[in-house]
């Protein structure tokens, strides 16, 4: 990735993150700005930016914040210059399919869910229909 760098306002609205959520992420230990400016700004990178990219999904999936970091923790090792062995590798590679799995699980909750809420809805719309003055004459 580029070495772009860019401040906290600027990847919230990168990322549709609110300043405080991403603040709370520094705190937490998941997004560590890359550098700050001489006026002590965070500053932020490509890379930075795709993390809070993969936490913004799992959020919604249910991951806590171990998990975000366990995951993070399995991608940081993966993709870094580090020499693995072929058995840390596939540990490496079998921790982020279990999260795969499990993000694949929550998804087909969120369809069931969705589908009901539609035909919840869909349901409301004919009772209004039916009962509405236009369907009475």
């Amino acid at each position: 990735m580029n070495d772009k760098q860019m401040q906290i306002g600027e990847v919230a609205a990168r990322t549709e993150l609110s300043l405080r959520t991403i603040r709370h992420y520094e705190e937490t230990g998941l997004v560590i700005p890359s550098a700050r400016s001489q006026g002590g700004f965070r500053l932020y990178t490509e890379t930075d930016v795709a993390r809070l990219m993969v936490i913004r999904r799992m959020k919604p999936l249910g991951f806590t914040l171990e998990q975000m970091r366990d995951l993070l923790d399995a991608t940081d090792r993966l993709d870094s210059d580090d020499a693995l062995d072929d058995g840390e590798r596939e540990v490496l590679l079998e921790r982020i399919r279990t999260y795969r799995q499990a993000a694949a699980e929550q998804v087909e909750k969120l369809r069931v869910q969705l589908a009901r809420a539609e035909d919840f809805a869909s349901t409301l719309e004919a009772r209004l229909e039916r009962n509405s003055p236009a369907a009475q004459v």
